[in-house]
Formats: C-alpha cells, sequence, structure tokens
C-alpha cells in the first residue's frame, strides 16, 4: 500500500519518474515542483472557449479544452484531451495527465492527476494523487493540513510512521471513488478499486477493492395524507 506500483499503473501516467527513488508513494509530494521546474515547456496546444486566465508557466495538450472562467495560474503541466470546467481553479505545482476532468469550482494545488481522473464538481485537492480513473464525486474534500502541530502520520504495522511533510492530502489508487460529499482526512491511503461512500468522513488506509460507508441507517416511513 505505501510503494508506487501498489497504488498506480505507472504506464498511466508521462510524468512516472517523479516516482523514481521514492520509497515511499508520498515521497513524490516533495518532487512535484521541482519535477515541473525542471521539465516545464511553457506552450498551449488548446481550444479556448471565453476567456480563461492562464499564467506564462503553464503547458496544455493538444485537444485540452478550457472553458471560460478558469484560471490556471501555474507552474502547470497539463496533458491532451482534458476539460478544464467553467470557474476550475489550478494553482501552483500541478501535473495533469491525458483525458482529466477538473470542474466547476474545483481546485487543485501540488497534485498529480493520472490519465483519466476526474473531479468534476465542487472538488479540493491539495497535495495529494489521484490515480489513473479515480473519481471523485461533487462535493468531496481532500484535507492536507491538520489543525494539530508536527507533520502528517500514517498507520505503518499499527504504528504511527512521520511521513515528514506538514501537508498530505490523499493517495488514491487506480479507478478508486469517492462519493459525494466525502471527507479524506489528511494522509488518507485508498487502494485501487476501493469505493468510499457518500457523506463518509475517511481517515487512515483503506485497502484496494473494499467498501468504506455509514452505518447509520435510514428510517422509511408511509407517506400518511394530510389533514387539512
Amino acid at each position: 500500500m505505501f510503494k508506487p506500483a501498489d497504488l498506480f499503473d505507472l504506464s498511466q501516467t508521462e510524468h512516472a519518474a517523479i516516482f523514481d527513488g521514492c520509497k515511499f508513494t508520498w515521497d513524490a509530494l516533495k518532487k512535484i515542483e521541482g519535477y515541473i521546474a525542471a521539465n516545464l515547456k511553457p506552450a498551449r496546444h488548446n481550444p479556448g472557449e471565453g476567456r480563461a486566465f492562464i499564467g506564462e508557466k503553464v503547458f496544455i495538450g493538444e485537444g485540452t479544452v478550457v472553458e471560460d472562467g478558469a484560471m490556471i495560474k501555474g507552474p502547470a503541466i497539463i496533458g491532451q484531451g482534458c476539460q478544464i470546467r467553467h470557474n476550475a481553479y489550478i494553482r501552483e505545482n500541478v501535473i495533469i495527465g491525458n483525458g482529466c476532468v477538473v470542474g466547476n469550482s474545483s481546485e487543485l494545488k501540488n497534485s498529480l492527476l493520472f490519465n483519466g481522473a476526474n473531479a468534476a464538481h465542487f472538488n479540493y485537492i491539495g497535495d495529494s494523487i489521484l490515480g489513473h480513473r479515480a473519481h471523485l464525486g461533487a462535493g468531496v474534500k481532500i484535507s492536507n493540513y491538520k489543525l494539530f502541530p508536527g507533520n502528517i502520520e500514517v498507520e505503518m504495522d499499527g504504528v504511527p510512521f512521520d511521513t515528514g511533510l506538514r501537508k498530505f492530502g490523499a493517495l488514491m489508487g487506480d479507478g478508486a471513488e469517492a462519493g459525494c460529499n466525502a471527507v479524506l482526512n489528511p494522509g488518507s491511503i485508498v487502494g485501487r478499486g476501493a469505493v468510499i461512500y457518500p457523506n463518509v468522513f475517511w481517515r487512515g488506509i483503506l485497502p484496494a477493492n473494499m467498501i468504506a460507508k455509514n452505518k447509520a441507517g435510514i428510517d422509511v416511513a408511509v407517506k400518511r395524507p394530510r389533514e387539512n
């Protein structure tokens, strides 16, 4: 669960080199800024729709559509065939693969999206990595900063392990999904194909192909006519 190959098909990103030498997957988060600085060649190959703000240190691949009102501050590398929709906010040090969706009111910073990742509505993604075809439902927030002092820790063999990161959101494996309005706490790791149900407040490690859901039941009652 902690190595890049445990979570991701590295052939599904043109930026697999960022994981070179990473003992733990989260180590790649420390390298995003330097990787972009070394590899960015600003260019825009995209059709525009309306007015968008695009910074000077931004690469946009062919066939990517940037809609009216989007803001791509950069530095950023955005692949081919993506949709950067109205009011998307792409901040510093973001790498977006091919065929990704970043939608209305979604904000990204210091993050990497593998090919086909989807954050289409009202999402926050900070200091995180989303695998191939990982999907966030509307309103999913990835919290990257804990309220108390100290670095983010993950549980390893039942013992807290210091990641060395003050800011660390989540690692979502290939095909992982989080339902509408779920919250992923700092240092969350979600395995390949795992699912977090809507409104779940998730913390910790969810193994591959597992489902996390709330236990609370819903009462269903017969609808009776109201008296006048």
